[in-house]
């Protein structure tokens, strides 16, 4: 783990997409947190300790799910699969399959293994996987702010964890989705999924792979943001901001309740989610596990 200096910093983005905005100062205190997402070899060991068996792993319920067809009442998890040709990009069912015995053993399909992915991020574990796992290990998920302060890397008001071009003379600094999306990935930075944790350069606090590669859960509900007020005659900005309710999280009646993940994937592409940056967020079913998800955690200083 890497030791994080907390510190102020203007969080949130108004130059991309609206759930990003408004940019606002917040605070959040020192804290420990691991400088790669958790690999395929530690979950493993996790695995190993607790037998603790993922969502993925798992057959749903169909009383719980209404409608579910019952011939998906079976194990598995959302596997991204590239389309022939372009399609409509406001259809995530093109690209997105939901795969019977897809989990984080068999991350590419049921017969995959995890033969040379050792040191992969883990994938297909939902929010309820990766906190099982934080708590076996001492750690905690870390919130929205912590991550998106560590991820940064002491840069401030940068679109990029490393400034403000996305491909520096060129350079890939993250693994990401170069191409027209979801069809043509022209592979510059070498990946076509997940590519070994610390195959590119860290940013400015030793922290390995906060941007591209896989999403990461944080233990925030998802809401837009909002600007907490000060103290009425308190010249501090907000310390240790945490998300919205549970209830706010929902988009529908009925819904699941949903979390903020951070960093953007290796599916994420110019013509399409541009959130291979720190600001960057999305809203995740806390049920939900996916081919391009995982996690890394954190360990907060006692006060």
């Amino acid at each position: 783990m890497r030791w994080v200096e907390g510190g102020a910093f203007a969080m949130g983005s108004e130059n991309f997409y609206p759930e990003e905005a408004p940019v606002r100062r917040v605070r959040v205190d020192g804290f420990w947190i691991d400088e790669t997402p958790v690999t395929n070899r530690e979950f493993a060991r996790f695995v190993q300790a607790t037998n603790h068996r993922t969502v993925a792993e798992i057959a749903p319920d169909p009383k719980d799910y209404p409608g579910m067809p019952i011939e998906l009442a079976q194990p598995g998890s959302l596997l991204f699969q590239r389309t022939a040709g372009p399609v409509d990009l406001n259809d995530h069912s093109q690209w997105w399959t939901f795969a019977l015995g897809v989990d984080w053993r068999h991350p590419h399909g049921p017969g995959s293994s995890l033969d040379g992915l050792e040191d992969h991020p883990v994938v297909h574990v939902t929010f309820e996987d990766a906190r099982a796992y934080a708590k076996w290990a001492g750690k905690s998920l870390p919130t929205e702010a912590e991550w998106e302060y560590a991820a940064r890397g002491g840069l401030q008001a940068q679109d990029y964890a490393w400034g403000e071009e996305l491909a520096p003379e060129g350079r890939m600094l993250a693994n990401y989705w170069q191409g027209a999306f979801p069809f043509a990935n022209t592979l510059d930075d070498g990946w076509e999924r997940t590519s070994p944790v610390r195959s590119y350069p860290a940013n400015g606090l030793g922290l390995y792979d906060m941007i591209g590669n896989v999403w990461e859960w944080t233990s925030d509900w998802y809401a837009q943001p909002r600007v907490e007020a000060k103290a009425r005659g308190s010249c501090c900005v907000p310390a240790n901001p945490r998300g919205p309710t549970r209830h706010e999280s929902l988009d529908a009646p009925n819904a699941i309740p949903r979390k903020v993940l951070k960093g953007g994937s290796h599916l994420c592409a110019p013509n399409y989610c541009q959130r291979y940056r720190p600001a960057a967020r999305h809203a995740q079913a806390i049920e939900s596990s996916t081919s391009h998800i995982g996690f890394r955690c954190v360990v907060r200083a006692k006060g």
